[in-house]
């Protein structure tokens, strides 16, 4: 049906940026919100940013200034653009796609809550 997958990961030093893709694919038809979410090892899984497919965007007070979300809808993905990097962004951080229609046989049919498998962001010096 729907496939996530997460490309842009890795280790950087406190104060720096990485950036993230996260591209969808399948036979969509549209995708209304895609966002980032990131667990750390011991903790809840977090929304990090949102965006709707009209570009409205949220962000949690944690990121807000220093993460950006968009998208491109006619390739299906998201990005996130994370600048002034701090240790406790450490993560696993996933995408998300949420309320996606889909073409199926002759058919247009609709999922919900698909997840990619995720990639390791560390920020350490």
């Amino acid at each position: 049906q729907v496939q996530l997958v997460e490309s842009g990961g890795g280790l950087v030093q406190p104060g720096g940026s990485l950036r993230l893709s996260c591209a969808a694919s399948g036979r969509i038809k549209s995708i209304n919100v895609m966002g980032w979410y990131r667990q750390a090892p011991g903790k809840q899984r977090e929304l990090v940013a949102s965006t709707t497919s009209s570009g409205t965007t949220n962000y949690p007070d944690s990121v807000k200034g220093r993460f950006t979300i968009s998208r491109d809808n006619a390739k299906n993905t998201v990005y996130l653009q994370m600048n002034s990097l701090k240790p406790e962004d450490t993560a696993v951080y996933y995408c998300n796609a949420d309320y996606v229609l889909y073409y199926s046989g002759w058919s247009v049919r609709s999922g919900y809550d698909y997840w990619g498998q995720g990639t390791q962001v560390t920020v350490s010096s």
